[in-house]
C-alpha cells in the first residue's frame, strides 16, 4: 500500500508552509495545494491519507471541494481548519462527513493528534478495501458448479441434500466444497460464510 499522505489545501502560503513543516517534522509525508482546483487535478482515489482543508477559498470553497469529493465517492478523511468558523458551519461540515473541524490558530500537538487519527482511519479503510478486492476475485474464480455448491452449503444444506438437489454424487459435492475452501483461502465454512457476507453474496444474519 502507498504511504499515507497529508494533503494541505489552503490559499494562504504561510499557513501551508507552517502546517506542512509541522507535519513533516513529525515524519509525515505532505502535499501542499493552494486551491481546491489544484488538489483535484492531482487527486488519486487509491491514495490513502487525509485532507487538511481551509473553508474560505476561491473560486472553489472548502465545502464545495468536500461536496465534489463526496460525488466521487471519496472516503478521504477531511479535517477542516479555518479562521472564520462558527457553530452552524461546523455542524454542516460534520453532517457532510468531516472528520474534524478546527479553528486557526490551532495547537500543533492537537492538530497532529487529529491528523494521526485520520491517517490511521484511512489506512484501515484502504486495507479493508484491498482485502475485500482479493476476496471478490477469489470468489469470481469459482466455477459455476463450485459457486452453486458453496451457496447451497452456506444456506444450510447437508452434502447429501446438495447432491440430490444438483443431481451429482455425494463425493462430487465433497470435492467441490474442498476446492471452494482452497480457492477462497477459507479454513472453515464459518470463515467462508464471513467472506460471502463481506462480498454481499449472502445476507448477514
Amino acid at each position: 500500500m502507498s504511504r499515507a499522505i497529508v494533503f494541505i489545501v489552503d490559499d494562504d502560503a504561510a499557513v501551508r508552509d507552517s502546517l506542512g513543516l509541522l507535519c513533516e517534522t513529525a515524519g509525515l509525508e505532505v502535499e501542499r495545494h493552494d486551491s481546491a482546483e489544484s488538489f483535484l487535478s492531482a487527486y488519486r482515489p487509491q491514495q490513502p491519507g487525509c485532507l487538511v482543508l481551509d473553508v474560505r477559498m476561491g473560486p472553489m470553497s472548502g465545502p464545495e471541494l468536500h461536496a465534489e469529493l463526496s460525488r466521487r465517492a471519496s472516503q478521504l478523511p477531511i479535517i477542516y481548519l479555518t479562521g472564520h468558523g462558527d457553530i452552524p458551519m461546523s455542524v454542516r461540515a460534520f453532517k457532510a462527513g468531516a472528520e474534524d473541524f478546527l479553528t486557526k490558530p490551532v495547537n500543533g500537538a492537537e492538530l497532529l493528534e487529529r491528523v494521526h487519527a485520520a491517517l490511521q482511519k484511512s489506512r484501515e479503510m484502504f486495507d479493508r478495501q484491498a482485502k475485500l478486492a482479493v476476496r471478490r476475485q477469489r470468489l469470481a474464480d469459482l466455477t459455476p458448479r463450485e459457486r452453486e455448491v458453496m451457496l447451497l452449503a452456506l444456506a444450510g444444506y447437508a452434502n447429501k441434500a446438495i447432491a440430490s438437489k444438483m443431481g451429482i454424487s455425494h463425493r462430487t459435492v465433497e470435492a467441490h466444497r474442498a476446492r471452494v475452501l482452497q480457492k477462497t483461502g477459507a479454513a472453515t465454512m464459518v470463515e467462508l460464510a464471513r467472506i460471502a457476507e463481506d462480498c454481499e453474496l449472502v445476507p448477514r444474519p
